[in-house]
């Protein structure tokens, strides 16, 4: 008997050992001072120390693998020893300022690196006694559908680790009061009597957008089958005729959205009911207060309007005609191409080099990307954009003044999309189409300033997707105007060059009961 213990003791003694070694490097390996001497995010530790996760109400604090790791039996070791090798890599043979640490950040980004399961471990009671009730109408909405659409903690407590400035997590009732920068106020819109681009003005405010005068021509629209990342929704090729019109210089601007907002939204609206303005201002049906802040705090002002829904788009264009008294819409899928090709048939607005567009990071390296760089003076996209939205002055426009059709963010058409809606128009000529009379979703056009190349070209064709854009939207119904989960689409808007664009709009057009 002693002689079998005696065999047996040393693998006991070698087996508590590696047992208490393993238990000290991982104690040793999950301390916040450890993550914060290898991971090389300049503002991870300052910006975890002002969250709530750092200075709870309890004294609790909860650390980097609280939530960057698995709880312990759902693959805890094996995630560890993943990220620990990305991050010593990275350490070792990256510099940190290469890093596009605002796109790390965003939701669907932040949702790969964070753990839903370490959540629901430390948060099992979902419906404290000190929860809101809009928390309450949030979270049951996350227990019905979590498994069918994919929710994420995240998606509505981006906040929770890592502080971010001006965050709001709920319903945001005090959004887009600010209006623009004072100026002097208009007290009637552009009066237009030629074909010419004319600055139009916002009755009542000091806000101000360009429309430039397109002339009206043939082309070919979609794309050939030879053309490179072409979609098989590009296509057949159509001969298309567009009549002059009025396009947006830019994308619609906060600054003249929130003049819609403001007079309009259900929230309250401001006090634009006098003579001056007309008694019905508040007729129309405006947008009620969104969910968080749509501008996902990267700025308001002259960058494009985001996360409103194609109806609200629609509104904003109703809206805009008649207290202009010109009629004012969007877009159809058609216009679109035609303005945003300004005459060209190549892929790209600009004169891109296949290879040099594609090639690798090696190829650039050596030879440096030409086309890249010539994108990027006439576009926002993935390789300028820093993850967000820009200022649309600091790219070059196109041959017909229009700047950014293919970046900063992809636009709403007035078009239904179905993939084959091409095939519906009749060979030859077609004037002025407006695309399928029905559908479920609708055509969005250009890329964005996530996309890279591919999505830049003039033919590329995308559509709403109403359903995943607003997921994590908890209310029921869900808003009509705005999405949750859709950050890169905005719209222009065209003016129709006809009877009314030279008249002024009557004083009591303030709004519109529809």
């Amino acid at each position: 008997m002693a002689r079998r213990v005696a065999m047996f003791l040393p693998g006991v003694i070698a087996g508590i050992l590696i047992i208490s070694g393993v238990g000290a490097l991982d104690r040793m390996t999950s301390t916040d001072s450890y993550c914060a001497s290898c991971h090389i995010h300049p503002h991870a530790t300052t910006s975890w120390e002002r969250s709530v996760h750092s200075e709870t109400r309890t004294g609790t604090r909860t650390g980097c693998i609280d939530c960057h790791l698995p709880p312990r039996g759902e693959g805890y070791y094996r995630a560890k020893a993943i990220t620990g090798s990305k991050h010593i890599w990275a350490r070792l043979t990256r510099d940190s300022a290469s890093f596009d640490w605002d796109s790390k950040a965003l939701a669907e980004n932040a949702r790969r690196h964070t753990y839903e399961s370490s959540c629901i471990t430390c948060h099992q009671n979902l419906f404290p006694l000190s929860l809101s009730r809009e928390g309450e109408e949030a979270h049951l909405y996350y227990t019905n559908s979590r498994v069918r659409d994919g929710l994420h903690c995240i998606n509505c407590h981006l906040n929770a680790g890592h502080y971010r400035e001006n965050f709001v997590p709920g319903e945001n009732l005090l959004f887009g009061y600010a209006l623009a920068e004072e100026g002097e106020v208009a007290d009637a819109p552009a009066l237009v009597e030629e074909f010419i681009s004319f600055r139009e003005t916002i009755p009542g405010t000091s806000v101000s957008f360009n429309m430039v005068a397109v002339p009206g021509g043939t082309f070919m629209m979609g794309s050939p089958e030879d053309e490179p990342f072409r979609n098989s929704d590009e296509g057949p090729v159509r001969e298309v005729l567009i009549d002059s019109l009025f396009f947006g210089e830019v994308e619609v601007t906060w600054d003249e959205y929130l003049a819609f907002y403001s007079m309009t939204s259900q929230a309250g609206r401001a006090d634009f009911s006098s003579d001056e303005y007309g008694d019905d201002v508040d007729a129309f049906t405006g947008a009620s207060p969104p969910y968080g802040q749509p501008d996902q705090n990267w700025g308001l002002g002259s960058r494009p309007a985001i996360t409103m829904t194609w109806q609200a788009a629609e509104s904003y264009c109703r809206w805009l005609s008649e207290i202009t008294g010109k009629n004012y819409r969007l877009p159809t899928e058609a216009e679109w191409e035609y303005a945003a090709r300004a005459g060209t048939t190549t892929p790209w607005y600009v004169d891109a080099d296949l290879a040099d567009i594609t090639g690798g990071w090696l190829r650039r390296v050596l030879f440096g990307s030409g086309s890249r760089e010539l994108l990027s003076r006439y576009t926002i996209y993935s390789e300028n954009s820093g993850a967000r939205t820009g200022h649309p002055e600091s790219v070059k426009p196109n041959s017909f003044g229009l700047r950014n059709m293919a970046g900063n963010v992809a636009e709403f058409c007035s078009d239904w999309y179905y993939a084959d809606a091409y095939s519906l128009y009749p060979e030859g000529l077609v004037v002025n189409p407006t695309g399928p009379p029905s559908g479920n979703e609708k055509v969005i056009r250009g890329g964005s300033f996530r996309d890279d190349a591919p999505a830049l070209r003039s033919a590329a064709r995308d559509h709403t997707r109403t359903d995943e854009w607003q997921r994590t939207d908890p209310q029921i119904p869900k808003s009509v105007w705005w999405y949750s989960d859709c950050t890169h689409v905005g719209f222009r808007v065209v003016c129709d060059y006809d009877i009314n664009t030279g008249r002024r709009a009557p004083r009591d057009s303030g709004g519109v009961d529809k």
